[in-house]
């Protein structure tokens, strides 16, 4: 199989199983965790944990390995806001005058 073949696969199993970040941050879970709130999903997934919806208020993607290394990446990215969540802050933003 070539590599542009495997990326390909590889990109088309990412989307169509969804982003853990994604799906832990639109789920609006009280008492959920903010912080590598994707990463901790993909990786309760892979250790076995049972009832991810009533811990994280989601259900992990189905390639939970694949979907690892990208929500860790996105996460990293949104740490300043996960952070501010956190610790109470409340973010409304407002577009338009």
């Amino acid at each position: 199989m070539s590599n542009r073949l495997q990326l390909l696969i590889l990109t088309a199993l990412v989307l169509t199983s969804g982003c853990a970040s994604i799906r832990t941050l639109d789920a609006a879970q009280i008492d959920a965790p903010v912080i590598y709130s994707g990463t901790r999903l993909n990786w309760y997934s892979l250790q076995g944990g049972c009832y991810p919806v009533e811990r994280f208020g989601a259900q992990p993607p189905k390639y939970a390995a694949v979907d690892l290394p990208l929500s860790f990446l996105l996460d990293t990215v949104l740490l300043p806001w996960a952070v501010a969540v956190e610790l109470g802050a409340s973010l409304q933003v407002q577009g338009g005058y």
